[in-house]
């Protein structure tokens, strides 16, 4: 190949366009395109169609069920019967046997019965207080559980919604990458049609232009996967983007690190292991009421009558009434009562030691969360001037280059050091912003 066939071939490279990052709108699809949302929409949607939001807020329903079942448990059960039977009218006179005495056979077709029930429990040696307690606080438990989830949702659509945002952020950055790659590649090319470089130069320069193209590619990929996960975690039915806001980089924290920590100690994960202590609290206090004697009360009322013809209301009917009072005390159960104890009072200490985890918990992720936003807080500045000054080297290097004072091995270095830079800021950024969420969803709150 002739050194001016190389330098035809070259200089056409050199014409190859940036790759549209948004492609063409075909007809009929702009209702395919991603609508863009902000992030106060992005939670608000992901705590209404978050699986495990969901699935708290039906617990929650439960919950709330139960403890209206442990309130009615005060309440008699009230029960009402009524039937009615039509016969073959019998003779006059006609009889039948039935356990071995001589019934007169009524010589009316229809009967009617009808009765009305009622019993309560009066003495259940306090179980049915402690089972309402026990209901109370499983639904405490549960209403602190659909926070948490909703925290946890909060959680993943910031995540997803910051990664939207870096994603477009390794975008700009690609295409910056690409254009100083043909920079240098148009430099390469004009000298080495000038005679003043050799041609591994312009090599070296065209495979920087595409790899720059690989990075744009992969960057766009990374839109596309972003906005899919984000679409995911709002559980959109139609595919969302992440909306530029600005307000998102708002230096520093609305609480010290004290308040932080003491409302790390409160938060929901704590709350919620105290009251699934005072929910096993309330069962070891129910299982223990099984050793004590149970009254119960009990009124019944019935009536039966016959007729010629169909009468809800005959005026043959005879009443009858009945008051009872039963009274239960275990002797032995086989040992059932010893184990219900037994298993109540693991729960119980499992309970406790399940607390006590929460909270070291609380105070190791509050470390850990706090430790990475101020250390993602000092990369970001330090990125951030660290990308200043490497573009001015390589602008630097570009001019050094072109004068010939400098080599393309040292822009092509300057090159990966500022693209390596510009990686790091948009990671920084991303670190400080998950960081922060993740302190607002230890802590409950925004910060």
């Amino acid at each position: 190949m002739t050194p001016l066939l190389v330098t035809v071939l070259l200089a056409g490279s050199v014409s190859f366009a940036a790759p549209d990052t948004t492609g063409p709108v075909l007809p009929g699809a702009a209702d395919s395109l991603p609508h863009p949302i902000s992030l106060a929409e992005a939670v608000s949607l992901a705590n209404q169609n978050a699986l495990a939001v969901i699935q708290a807020e039906g617990q929650r329903r439960n919950s709330r069920a139960a403890v209206t079942a442990a309130k009615a448990a005060f309440i008699p059960n009230v029960s009402l019967s009524a039937g009615t039977t039509r016969q073959l009218p019998a003779q006059p006179g006609q009889t039948r046997v039935e356990n071995g005495q001589v019934v007169f056979l009524s010589p009316e077709p229809w009967s009617l019965n009808l009765g009305l029930g009622a019993s309560v429990a009066v003495f259940t040696g306090g179980s049915r207080i402690f089972q309402l307690q026990q209901a109370n606080a499983d639904a405490t438990t549960a209403d602190v559980n659909l926070a948490t989830q909703r925290r946890a949702a909060t959680l993943v659509a910031k995540q997803q919604f910051y990664a939207v945002l870096a994603a477009r952020e390794a975008v700009e950055a690609a295409k910056a990458q690409l254009t100083q790659a043909q920079r240098a590649l148009e430099m390469s090319v004009l000298k080495l049609k000038a005679r003043t470089v050799t041609r591994s130069d312009s090599l070296r320069s065209e495979i920087s232009v595409h790899n720059a193209r690989l990075a744009l590619a992969t960057a766009v990929t990374g839109i596309d996967i972003a906005d899919a996960s984000l679409t995911r975690a709002v559980g959109s039915d139609t595919p969302v983007t992440a909306a530029a806001d600005d307000s998102l980089d708002r230096g520093g924290l609305s609480l010290g690190d004290e308040e932080l920590r003491r409302l790390a100690l409160e938060g929901p994960a704590v709350q919620q292991a105290q009251t699934q202590l005072a929910s096993a609290e309330a069962s070891l206090r129910s299982a223990w009421s099984n050793y004590l004697p149970s009254l119960t009360a009990s009124y019944s009322r019935s009536g039966s009558g016959i007729s010629t013809d169909f009468d809800l209301t005959p005026s043959t009917m005879a009443y009858s009434g009945a008051l009872r009072f039963s009274l239960s005390f275990p002797i032995f159960t086989q040992w059932q009562n010893e184990q219900r104890v037994t298993q109540a009072k693991v729960a119980r200490d499992d309970a406790l030691a399940s607390l006590k985890d929460a909270r070291l918990g609380a105070i190791q992720n509050f470390t850990q969360y706090l430790g990475s936003y101020r250390t993602a807080e000092e990369r970001l500045e330090t990125q951030t001037a660290t990308v200043q000054a490497a573009e001015e080297d390589l602008r630097e290097q570009h001019d050094k280059y072109q004068i010939g004072t400098s080599t393309l091995l040292d822009v092509l270095t300057s090159q990966a050091t500022l693209d390596q830079a510009r990686h790091d800021l948009i990671q920084a950024r991303y670190d400080m912003r998950v960081a922060k969420a993740q302190l607002e969803t230890l802590v409950g709150r925004d910060l």
